[in-house]
């Protein structure tokens, strides 16, 4: 295992299948901690405060190591939308996101002890769902597991079903933007 290899602070098949497809040789390290979750915070600052907590204790662990920690919400009119603790917390999350127009964040922090690495972004992306009824909802939930998404719902599984439109990074709106990862990555020389 090279010094130099990049560790992802995340459990997420989604964003260990993103990164993955850039090509680099990668450890995951899934952090020991408990995210911040609370449903009135500033969606920007919430989702780079629990990047950079997994980061961070990934880091810890992992001295001289570049760590790249994640966090991805969703937010309406003010309003957090994490995981859902259970399904009806997962129906009510999208009975109310239903034929309305939500943003998706993600907060990336990438890390490193020592020499000293730390840089931070967040990217937004918006989606707008279809009107959803009892049945389409219901549907929807015995199709995808849906407790451990934010907003109770993934674009990439059956995202036709609920997903009126998108705009901005759909790599974003699924849990890692390409774009500005990949840009991330490369400023700091993680990769080429």
């Amino acid at each position: 295992m090279s010094a130099d290899r990049l560790i992802l602070a995340s459990g997420s098949p989604r964003r260990r299948e993103l990164l993955s497809s850039f090509g680099l040789d990668f450890e995951v390290v899934t952090a020991g901690v408990e995210e911040d979750g609370r449903l009135d915070a500033d969606p920007e600052h919430l989702v780079l405060a629990n990047a950079r907590l997994k980061a961070e204790w990934v880091s810890e662990r992992h001295q001289g190591r570049v760590v790249l920690g994640a966090d991805t919400t969703v937010c309406l009119n003010g309003r957090i939308y994490n995981k859902p603790v259970d399904l009806d917390d997962a129906r009510r999350m999208l009975a109310e996101l239903s034929g309305r127009t939500h943003t998706v964040y993600t907060g990336l922090v990438l890390v490193r002890r020592e020499p000293p690495l730390d840089a931070s972004i967040v990217v937004a992306s918006k989606v707008r769902f279809r009107r959803l009824d009892e049945a389409i909802i219901d549907d929807y939930i015995a199709s995808v597991h849906t407790l451990d998404k934010a907003g109770a719902y993934a674009i990439q599984e059956c995202g036709e079903r609920i997903v009126e439109s998108h705009s901005g990074s759909l790599s974003n709106i699924i849990g890692l933007p390409l774009g500005e990862t990949k840009a991330l990555l490369t400023r700091h020389s993680v990769m080429s």
